[in-house]
């Protein structure tokens, strides 16, 4: 089969477009035929040998659209089912979706009900699901504004779309570095932007009911600046490259509102299940930004790595 193999760290050619054998099955797991991927940060960071937990060579790809060839679970999965797939250690402990098949364990696999095309589909898994699960951290029912920091990203423009279809009343501000993409941030659904400049949020003098941290650890002690009193601050992003805080005193520096976390490692079936409601009921447009093929995957790396990057890209083999 065709696969892209990361043998070294590097820039987008280090991603090597090969001839690699097709996996075989084991107990446990499900062989999928890899109908769609989409490209993830994370994926990048583990490009630029920032993950080193991750062994080389590794097909990477933490996500997938994929279609049942054979499993060891008939009873759940079904041959030519589609499903999708997170996370469970997918593309850094072992093979990913960049490749036109896929061996994942099946406790990672999950059924989806829905119509949307695969292209479309293939833009849901890590990214929507990772905005919904955050959404839900937030308690968004009773927030009358919604701040999300680095709002251009995939999850960003994900979680504004979901946000507005939960709450159609909550007020939407998003953060960027870039004030030139304000009419595409607004075109999916925001109401206010705000430029991020110098990792300082420009928007002195105000406060927000919920925020959804994407930066991470970066920008988080100037978000808490801008949360209410007995807000939330849900951190889930590290698009920052910063992994942790230094000299965070939090007594002060939370600013009397609430912290969490959300990552795509808690997703499971019925989040999923109640995502695609969402979707469906509220008929989201989850469509991606840019779609690429198997062999210019690199090319979408670099498109999502780059200045003029704005929502999900995807692959489709």
């Amino acid at each position: 089969m065709k696969a892209i193999v990361l043998r070294h760290p590097g820039g987008p050619s280090a991603l090597s477009y090969e001839d690699v054998p097709m996996p075989k099955v084991k107990d446990g797991w499900t062989l999928l035929k890899v109908k769609g991927f989409g490209i993830n940060r994370s994926e990048i960071f583990t490009r630029n040998g920032w993950s080193p937990s991750v062994k080389l060579p590794r097909i990477l790809g933490i996500e997938c659209v994929g279609e049942v060839v054979e499993t060891t679970d008939p009873k759940r999965l079904k041959k030519g089912q589609i499903v999708v797939s997170v996370m469970g250690g997918m593309g850094r402990a072992f093979d990913g979706s960049y490749a036109e098949y896929t061996l994942l364990p099946n406790d990672h696999i999950y059924a989806v009900n829905t119509h949307l095309a695969i292209q479309d589909l293939a833009a849901v898994p890590e990214t929507y699901g990772t905005a919904y699960g955050s959404l839900l951290k937030l308690h968004l029912d009773e927030a009358d504004s919604l701040l999300i920091r680095g709002a251009t990203s995939g999850v960003g423009v994900a979680a504004g779309k979901l946000a507005r279809a939960m709450v159609p009343s909550i007020k939407l501000v998003g953060s960027t570095r870039h004030l030139e993409k304000t009419d595409e941030l607004k075109s999916v659904g925001f109401d206010e932007v705000v430029l991020d400049q110098d990792n300082q949020l420009q928007a002195t003098g105000r406060q927000f009911d919920r925020i959804l941290e994407l930066v991470g650890a970066l920008t988080l002690p100037n978000s808490m600046q801008f949360i209410q009193e007995n807000g939330i601050t849900c951190v889930t992003g590290e698009l920052g490259g910063i992994w942790d805080l230094t000299h965070f005193e939090p007594i002060s520096q939370l600013n009397g509102g609430y912290l969490t976390s959300f990552e795509s490692g808690a997703l499971n079936q019925r989040v999923f299940d109640d995502l695609f409601d969402i979707i469906n009921n509220n008929h989201v447009d989850v469509a991606p930004t840019k779609v690429f093929d198997l062999k210019h995957t690199a090319d979408a790396q670099a498109y999502l790595d780059s200045h003029d990057s704005f929502g999900k890209v995807v692959v489709l083999p």
